[in-house]
């Protein structure tokens, strides 16, 4: 590993400092302190309402964070409207629900970031979304809308349509919970993938299989806190938080 390597494999791509979130009277995410590195896969995992997707809706600012400090790619989250736009052009997001413009065709659903936020040309917009939907495994669905598609193409193409604007980050918040049990295998291995290809990559998921196999990391949430923060191999063979045994054993 050269001098470049190792720097890049070793950057820090998101850092959290002391970082809340309050709803109202709820104190939602309570001094989150973490950092993930270039290439690192973390899996976000813990019980409904413990906080996890509010700390990844943060990241790329869906939900602006109050107190603490978040760091994404070297660029500060403030309320200045170039950093929130200069970070999520880099940071793509796929969600529980599909979010998919109805209206528009699958291939249109893809093209339309590039072509409007990079100014790409149609016809590097239209290559580079077909290459994406090879990438996912559904070519043929391309001229579809969709309606058409199946719950598991839905997420794939949203994953093809967050990937389109070539990000440095993928966040996922829990992207199989709303499907089918036979698509949610379709959906993990394409997310599978990505993870081999060296994708920076943060998962909210229940999906236990997956998080053993592909993540680097994994970080257990409870009332808004980060209870444990190990390996998979830690995570599910010595957990060390009461906390972390107790929803393992009800969910394994």
């Amino acid at each position: 590993m050269n001098a470049n390597q190792e720097t890049a494999a070793t950057q820090d791509m998101i850092v959290c400092r002391d970082v809340h979130k309050w709803f109202g009277q709820f104190h939602a995410v309570r001094g989150i302190t973490t950092t993930v590195k270039q290439g690192q896969v973390v899996v976000v995992f813990g019980p409904s309402g413990s906080g996890k997707s509010t700390f990844i809706r943060m990241i790329n600012r869906l939900d602006e964070h109050q107190k603490g400090d978040i760091i994404v790619d070297g660029i500060e989250l403030t309320d200045d409207i170039r950093n929130i736009e200069s970070i999520r052009r880099e940071v793509g997001m796929v969600f529980q629900s599909f979010n998919l413009f109805p209206h528009l065709t699958v291939m249109e659903n893809i093209t339309l970031a590039p072509s409007r936020v990079r100014k790409w040309p149609k016809d590097k917009a239209t290559e580079v979304a077909m290459g994406l939907l090879d990438r996912v495994g559904i070519p043929e669905q391309a001229t579809k809308y969709p309606a058409q598609l199946s719950g598991g193409q839905q997420q794939r193409v949203a994953i093809a349509r967050a990937l389109a604007m070539q990000p440095k980050i993928m966040l996922f918040d829990e992207p199989t919970s709303a499907l089918d049990p036979e698509m949610i295998k379709e959906v993990l291995d394409v997310m599978q993938e990505l993870a081999a290809s060296g994708m920076t990559m943060i998962v909210v998921t229940h999906e236990m299989g997956f998080a053993q196999e592909v993540s680097d990391r994994m970080l257990m949430f409870d009332h808004g806190n980060i209870v444990e923060d190990g390996s998979p191999d830690q995570i599910f063979n010595n957990p060390q938080e009461d906390r972390t045994k107790l929803f393992l054993s009800q969910i394994l």
